[in-house]
């Protein structure tokens, strides 16, 4: 069963994305737009389905889900630099 991802923001604590080690990133050139990613992402933050996905980092936990899910793999997870 495939859940609707859900708007930035439903989160209880809201802005997540401060604490994460891995940042995923898109390849706007391999990416198919099947819309995998925005539908597994637990936090809702891929953008638009069928589409490339665009990224709210406030909200992105890092989780990697999108980039394990992605089936022609044009998601990479980078470390994020700390200031």
């Amino acid at each position: 069963m495939i859940i609707p991802h859900a708007k930035p923001g439903t989160s209880v604590q809201n802005i997540t994305g401060e604490w994460k080690a891995y940042m995923p990133v898109v390849n706007g050139d391999k990416c198919i737009k099947c819309g995998i990613c925005q539908n597994f992402c637990p936090e809702g933050i891929m953008g638009e389905v069928k589409r490339i996905p665009e990224i709210d980092y406030e909200y992105c936990k890092g989780c990697s889900v999108c980039a394990n899910e992605c089936p022609v793999k044009c998601i990479e997870m980078r470390r994020v630099e700390q200031d």
